[in-house]
């Protein structure tokens, strides 16, 4: 980890619809200045060219590049891993970042992970943050759900995950898309203990004060 940055954050964006919540969610941590450790998963790439203007490419230093220029990011505050790259920090608990976001996070992943399939670096990485105790955030993004979804996902809480619906409110008057998004991503930060502004609390005014 780079000493000018906080310290590093793994996202994963997998095959749910909903890329927008990963993709701001990288935005996000690195205006808090964190380190981001990303993988994209195959679906994913397909889901980010259906549902945004832009298609990302593959390769990871390519990846790299346009997450930093998209983000405004610094140089190498934001690394990018493979399917395959077992040797990536992730891959081991003795490398592994402090706490992991699948944003959003398939059904086909949310199975893998609470079953520890571990046939990517997505699924290893998961699976390394529940052995060494590590905050574990999933974002699905799937309606209805199924008796296996659920089950997965009370495993999952048992294990010591944290299960996150990418259902955003209402109760903060969104007048766009993009509040929307970031209502959601604003919960993932809560979860993660990274202070923000992208919107009030509840109780708490726009301009940050609480209400009398």
């Amino acid at each position: 980890m780079d000493e000018g940055f906080n310290e590093p954050i793994t996202v994963a964006i997998t095959g749910a619809s909903g890329a927008q919540y990963g993709l701001r969610l990288i935005e996000a941590l690195v205006s808090a200045n964190h380190e981001v450790w990303v993988m994209i998963s195959k679906a994913a790439y397909l889901v980010i060219a259906t549902e945004t203007e832009q298609a990302l490419p593959a390769r990871p230093e390519r990846l790299e590049e346009v997450l930093v220029e998209r983000s405004g990011a610094v140089p190498g505050q934001i690394r990018c891993f493979g399917r395959e790259d077992w040797m990536a920090p992730v891959a081991s608990g003795s490398g592994a970042a402090s706490a992991m976001v699948i944003c959003p996070c398939s059904t086909g992943t949310l199975s893998a992970v609470a079953t520890g399939a571990s046939n990517n670096l997505i699924e290893r990485a998961a699976d390394v943050a529940l052995k060494e105790r590590r905050r574990l955030i999933l974002v699905p993004r799937e309606t209805p759900l199924s008796a296996i979804h659920l089950e997965h996902m009370l495993n999952l809480t048992r294990l010591g995950a944290v299960i996150l619906p990418a259902a955003p409110g209402f109760y903060h008057q969104p007048v766009s898309i993009d509040d929307l998004v970031d209502f959601i991503v604003a919960r993932i930060l809560n979860q993660l203990g990274i202070a923000h502004r992208l919107m009030p609390r509840w109780g708490e005014r726009s301009d940050g004060r609480e209400n009398a």
